[in-house]
């Protein structure tokens, strides 16, 4: 009997397999968006079992686990790693159709060899092999990145984070980049209760008062500089909503001594603070030749008593259906005037939007470098073969596949490059699916150039690596 998961898995066509296996198969990977810990890298981190290197964390496996009927204590809870992952295995035979059947099972064939498919029965040998495996060094962190062949990894970092750890990694000799992206939700989030208390920690991690708005951009500015000497390709913005309200520097600066003064600002005043902030740091983006991530419409922390209980990215967020394209288009467009547009991948958790930011994009193209403004790949909800292939397809259709820079995991998990390769198989049987139903040539030449770049070259000349 075939395993489940094996050589030709996804891939339905002659060309789809010979595109994957003698094209995308070996190339390194540029993982340019991940939450993976940085010093779990450095500290060359072993974990002692799969619980704790598959559950933790990850809010995917605790919605399954939810939706499956699982108690919390044995999702987040203070049951045992062994007593969750049970409560995991028991849920895993009732994900098929979710992209979490498909990648448990890539984690165990790819990394420990198993092909048994998980479940109640099978949990207890599985549990055992793997944890001895786990526990080598060939499973330490910096060996699982080596053997993915990682060549580059771009981190998720708060301005107001010291980048100690960064530092560190600059000189440690890997064989692999580890680079910090700069994300400064928080600065613009003036909305947030946590605002002022971040305020004041990017104060004393820049030695400088923060008492005006001026003060905050001039640290903002600082911090920009002190990521860029440790190696930063991009920024990265996570939004519920796109805004774009036209205002100066002064009504943004009246906005933020409002907030700092304990007054509630409305939406009005809020969505002309971060229209000023987020166009100032573009700019600086710009300058740097940094690529501006724009991660659009999650609905956070829908449950507000699990929240309250369990804190952010819990598995309680969901898709906006916002409709972004006048304030996108009016931002871009302000920047492209003032010659201040930086590389820009436009990414939003609702599939609804695929068509209108590939428009979009196509709007703000340059010679500079091919796909400058583009949309970034299936995110999120839409991590799965339905959602990645609805992606690539628009992308084809209005703007140019040939451009994209392909995969991220996205991922706080060491294991998860597997998606790589997962993303690869469903590349490499669309191209496949459209030579079979005569959409696209047969060309092995030409087809090969597109996945090779789709899968690295692109990203790695996009990202400066």
């Amino acid at each position: 009997m075939t395993a489940f998961i094996h050589e030709d898995f996804l891939l339905q066509s002659q060309v789809a397999r010979t595109l994957y296996h003698d094209y995308a198969k070996h190339l390194p990977l540029i993982d340019y968006h991940n939450h993976l810990p940085p010093s779990e890298i450095l500290n060359d981190k072993n974990f002692d079992n799969l619980a704790q290197i598959w559950l933790s964390g990850d809010h995917y496996k605790w919605r399954a686990m939810r939706a499956n009927g699982i108690a919390e204590e044995y999702i987040t809870g203070n049951q045992s790693d062994y007593e969750k992952f049970l409560a995991w295995a028991e849920t895993v035979p009732n994900t098929i159709g979710n992209p979490l059947y498909h990648w448990t099972h890539l984690e165990l064939s790819s990394y420990f060899g198993i092909d048994t498919l998980l479940n109640r029965d099978t949990a207890e040998a599985i549990w055992k092999e793997t944890r001895e495996k786990l526990q080598s060094p060939e499973f330490s962190t910096q060996s699982l990145l080596k053997k993915d062949s990682v060549v580059f990894l771009g981190t998720t970092d708060d301005p107001a984070d010291a980048l100690t750890t960064h530092e560190q990694l600059g000189q440690s000799n890997l064989p692999f980049d580890v680079s910090p992206s700069y994300r400064p939700d928080q600065a613009l989030h003036l909305e947030k209760d946590s605002f002022s208390g971040w305020v004041r920690q990017l104060a004393e991690l820049t030695g400088r008062s923060i008492s005006s708005y001026g003060e905050l951009l001039a640290a903002l500015d600082e911090r920009i500089e002190a990521f860029d000497a440790l190696g930063t390709r991009s920024s990265d913005h996570g939004m519920t909503d796109m805004v774009y309200e036209p205002a100066s520097e002064a009504e943004a600066a009246a906005v933020f001594q409002k907030r700092m003064s304990g007054e509630t600002v409305t939406a009005e005043e809020a969505a002309k603070y971060k229209t000023y902030t987020l166009l100032h740091l573009a700019e600086r983006y710009a300058a740097k030749n940094w690529v501006m991530q724009l991660h659009l419409h999650p609905l956070r922390n829908t449950n507000t008593a699990m929240f309250q209980r369990l804190g952010g990215d819990s598995g309680f967020d969901a898709i906006h259906d916002q409709l972004p394209a006048r304030p996108l288009a009016a931002f871009l467009d302000q920047l492209e005037q003032h010659g201040a547009l930086p590389k820009t991948v436009l990414y939003s958790v609702n599939p609804n939007n695929n068509n209108t930011l590939a428009a979009i994009a196509g709007s703000f193209q340059s010679s500079e470098i091919p796909g400058k403004v583009q949309v970034g790949t299936a995110w999120w909800f839409n991590d799965h073969i339905d959602g990645m292939e609805s992606q690539m397809k628009s992308l084809a259709s209005i703007g140019l596949i040939s451009n994209f820079i392909g995969m991220l995991t996205d991922s706080r998990s060491f294991l998860s490059f597997s998606r790589h390769e997962y993303f690869r198989r469903i590349l490499c049987n669309l191209i496949g699916t459209w030579v079979e139903e005569g959409k696209a040539p047969n060309d092995l030449k030409l087809l090969s150039t597109y996945v090779e770049n789709i899968c690295y070259y692109n990203a790695k000349k996009y990202f400066s690596i």
